[in-house]
């Protein structure tokens, strides 16, 4: 598996914008991250929109029969449709015919089909998707697990830990990385049970650098590279900060001044706001990784458009380049001969 020409299996029938917006966002990073798009889909509307964009004979088509749609019950779906794209999609991954997955369809028949396809890490109890938020050092913080697991018990929030160092270090890199526990106080006795159990596995785990709890102020503090929760927690927390991005983007739009004086200011300031942008636009990110599954899957939002749908290929590419699954394996290896069950 090459790091200059990746395979990345692009769920094209997946997204409310699906397949014209995800087809047009493949043809981009094929074309600009080197990698090689496998669109898995209806291959007639694909065909048509590879037409309009001249690259019918550039991106390669995987016929799949049906979608999961997202009113439907994940596993469900799963079976009843053994040729749905998002099936497909993995099982390229599972024949190691691609090496990464990137879907902005259903996110629980994604994550579903990538536990049955792919299964989990070794000694992984459950996996995780992990958000990249920006911070206002700078730098970025992976927050996990932001859906995967509403209910999670301690040692699930530790694997989160371990397999949010390796990424944050090896794909973000950033050196030795301090991880955070998301509660609602920084005093060690704060929180709920889980909070209080998770806290003491989080401070005798010698692999990863806990520093303590992280309040909610503390995420985009710049002051922890991993933040670790429960997915419902997590969720949450996702939700408000691109609520928050956007509002921000707009109260900007609505500020800058009318007429020529207006366009002269946004002409001079465009640099910095196209930076202000891809720092706190959610699209820019391009989704979440599911950590903890034995591949590498991106799952985007439902309301991903091109520039979206780049950005998650370019994040599969780079965990794929950055041999993240080997990482964690190699991480996480060493911190099960330490870690306690947290039962």
């Amino acid at each position: 598996m090459g790091s200059t020409q990746a395979r990345i299996a692009i769920d094209a029938m997946g997204g409310d914008y699906a397949p014209a917006e995800i087809v047009v966002g493949a043809i981009r990073a094929q074309a600009e991250l080197g990698i090689q798009a496998l669109l898995v889909g209806d291959p007639h509307p694909i065909e048509a929109i590879l037409k309009q964009h001249n690259a019918l004979d550039q991106l390669e088509i995987v016929p799949a029969e049906s979608i999961v749609e997202m009113h439907e019950e994940p596993l469900g779906a799963l079976r009843r449709k053994p040729k749905a794209s998002i099936n497909v999609a993995m099982d390229l991954v599972k024949k190691q015919q691609a090496d990464a997955v990137v879907s902005a369809g259903h996110s629980g028949a994604a994550m579903a089909a990538a536990l049955l396809r792919l299964g989990r890490l070794p000694g992984i109890d459950r996996p995780a998707i992990g958000a990249v938020l920006p911070t206002i050092m700078s730098k970025p913080v992976i927050v996990l697990d932001v859906g995967a697991n509403v209910d999670c018990r301690p040692k699930f929030l530790e694997q989160f830990a371990v397999m949010g160092s390796a990424y944050s270090q090896y794909v973000l890199g950033i050196d030795n990385p301090q991880v955070g526990l998301l509660n609602i106080g920084e005093e060690s006795s704060k929180g709920n049970e889980l909070a209080l159990r998770t806290y003491q596995l989080l401070q005798e785990n010698s692999r990863i650098s806990f520093i303590g709890n992280a309040e909610g102020r503390d995420v985009l503090s710049g002051r922890f590279d991993v933040v670790v929760c429960d997915g419902f927690a997590g969720n949450v927390l996702l939700k408000f900060a691109e609520a928050i991005g956007e509002v921000l983007l707009n109260i900007m739009r609505e500020e800058l001044p009318q007429g020529w004086r207006g366009r002269l200011g946004t002409a001079l300031l465009k640099p910095n706001l196209r930076r202000l942008k891809q720092r706190i636009d959610h699209a820019e990110h391009g989704g979440g990784l599911l950590l903890g599954v034995d591949g590498i899957c991106i799952i985007g939002h439902g309301s991903s458009q091109a520039p979206t749908v780049f950005n998650a290929v370019r994040l599969a590419k780079e965990a794929v380049d950055n041999r993240v699954l080997d990482r964690i394996r190699v991480q996480y290896q060493k911190t099960e001969a330490t870690a306690t069950d947290g039962e």
